[in-house]
């Protein structure tokens, strides 16, 4: 494997089986997953329609590829077409997210004709080469070369930057006048703004509610498409909303949507939605090798049905509240947490030192001594300083208390720490 493979735990952990919100190592330990795999166990481990439908389908046939069409990727496209916003809208799968924002990149260029690319400071939107050039996070970021004239506007961190203490209408005022201003300074028209309506890799952060929309103004006047990254937003895991960028609607949904992660549950499906007209703008064959693969397509669809006819992303809201609320009480008093943030289950905790710097040497402890607890997280933010928590949409209400009271126990164990490093 190699070296820059990222794996967390000094002793890394092996899952081996999971059900529900827990997960089991090779050593017979029991963990509450508050991470989902990267927020892609979206609904629940082993959740058995999904199982069912994926054993089913594996026994008729595994793979057929795009040049054939087969039922349940016709039906999981309509059903996500539906679902989208967007009018007259098509739907390409992919099996990433990394490889659903490249289809969108490719779509917007072709379609404007041009390579430059307007993305989010502090963005991430993938591993590959076209979407590491587009990421505005440099820890994700490993390379400068690009295909893209990539132009970074503010506005995805709320709390930090020159803009932080502004009120959210003057925030807003200013990251529009900001684009206002990245644009006179463009040659040429660019193709597409990209933007996570919540930063995932960059630590759970988001711009006050309407900050799309306000900048959607600006871009239809110079005819510059939207694409909404919906990977890690998407299917109700903000609880407020089923896509993220519903909460900047008010000028009409995105040009393109992409999506992946927690529609397979666990199984390799990503994809674009796209109004009519920029889907069909390709004047060259394209084909998706196991993109819209019958197995993942199957999973996807009952995943979706079970997510819907259990109003999950209204178990988001209701759970995820209580969940951000016992944390704020948990850290209360804690100078190392900076703050407790997020919606829905989507919730960072960002750390900080005494000076109010980020505190990346705090976040790893408090990782380990979560793990030591039972509980499993993530990690993110630009600095590496925030804990991200994201559970299985399923979550109940006495595991988000049982998981706010053993992360509690990490950090107070990571704040003894820190004090401790800090005496002579």
């Amino acid at each position: 494997m190699p070296d820059w493979l990222t794996l967390y735990y000094e002793d890394p952990v092996e899952l081996t089986h999971g059900e529900g919100r827990h997960v089991w190592d090779a050593e017979g330990r029991c963990y509450l997953d508050f991470y989902g795999g990267v927020l892609t166990t979206m609904t629940a481990h082993a959740l058995p329609e999904v199982t069912a439908a994926v054993r089913e389908q594996a026994g008729r046939i595994l793979h057929t590829s795009t040049l054939y069409l087969n039922r349940p990727m016709v039906e999981l496209a309509e059903r996500i077409a539906t679902l989208s916003g967007i009018p007259d809208a098509r739907v390409f799968f992919t099996t990433s997210g990394t490889e659903a924002n490249d289809t969108a990149l490719l779509l917007a260029t072709a379609y404007r004709r041009s390579n430059q690319i307007l993305a989010m400071r502090n963005s991430y939107h993938g591993r590959s080469f076209s979407s590491v050039s587009i990421t505005g996070n440099s820890a994700w970021s490993p390379t400068s070369l690009s295909p893209f004239q990539t132009l970074y506007v503010h506005g995805g961190v709320r709390t930090r930057g020159p803009f932080a203490e502004l009120s959210d209408a003057a925030f807003t005022d200013a990251c529009v006048a900001d684009l206002e201003d990245v644009l006179g300074q463009a040659h040429g028209g660019a193709a597409a703004l990209i933007a996570e309506p919540v930063q995932g890799v960059g630590g759970f952060t988001a711009p006050p509610d309407g900050l799309y929309a306000a900048f959607r103004e600006v871009l239809d006047r110079h005819g510059i498409l939207w694409i909404s990254d919906e990977v890690q937003t998407g299917w109700g895991r903000t609880g407020d909303h089923f896509w993220g960028w519903q909460a900047h609607a008010a000028s009409g949904p995105p040009d393109m949507l992409t999506f992946a992660k927690g529609i397979g549950n666990g199984m390799a499906v990503g994809g674009v939605v796209a109004r009519a007209e920029v889907m069909n703008c390709l004047d060259a064959h394209s084909v998706s090798t196991f993109g819209g693969s019958p197995v993942t397509m199957a999973a996807g669809l009952a995943n979706l049905t079970y997510l819907l006819e259990h109003d999950l992303q209204g178990n988001a809201r209701r759970v995820g509240g209580l969940l951000i609320q016992r944390l704020r009480a948990v850290t209360a008093g804690l100078p190392v947490v900076r703050e407790v943030r997020g919606r829905g289950l989507m919730i960072g905790v960002e750390l900080a030192g005494p000076d109010g710097r980020p505190a990346p040497h705090a976040a790893g402890l408090a990782l380990e001594h979560a793990r030591a607890e039972g509980l499993l997280v993530g990690r993110g933010g630009r600095e590496g300083n925030v804990l991200r928590i994201a559970p299985p949409l399923t979550l109940t209400v006495a595991e988000a208390e049982e998981g706010a009271e053993l992360l509690g126990a990490a950090l107070r164990r990571t704040q003894d720490a820190a004090e401790a490093e800090r005496q002579p």
